[in-house]
């Protein structure tokens, strides 16, 4: 599932609403947000990628994500590793570590986070 920039602006705004309407949707950006119908057509072709769904309430469609914030940005980080990074996660934590100019007190701390983390993933 491949999402442009602007159905992953939408997709944000919706992952912080969990559901709503077009209207809760665009207030969520800061100015000047979008059009209306702007963010209507998005959500409409997020929903023929299959990400998101509404229901019906009256006359009014709620809409909600069927990809949760995680899953994706998983998809998307694996995606990346995979074809930028020749499958290493070792080579991209490497070319992250080297743009972020982590020093290796820093690199020492997120190993740390990293071993705890995988300690206990229930957290």
């Amino acid at each position: 599932m491949q999402l442009t920039k602007a159905e992953e602006q939408i997709m944000q705004k919706l992952w912080e609403v969990g559901e709503g309407i077009v209207r809760d949707i665009r207030d969520k950006f800061d100015d000047p947000k979008p059009a209306r119908n702007t963010v209507s057509t998005i959500i409409r072709v997020l929903e023929s990628k299959g990400v998101v769904s509404y229901r019906v309430d009256g006359n009014t469609h709620i809409y909600f994500p069927l990809v949760s914030k995680k899953e994706y940005s998983k998809k998307q980080l694996f995606t990346l590793m995979t074809n930028y990074f020749d499958n290493s996660f070792p080579q991209m934590a490497t070319f992250f570590a080297r743009e972020k100019d982590l020093t290796i007190e820093e690199l020492e701390q997120l190993l740390n986070e990293t071993k705890e983390e995988l300690q206990h993933p229930e957290k």
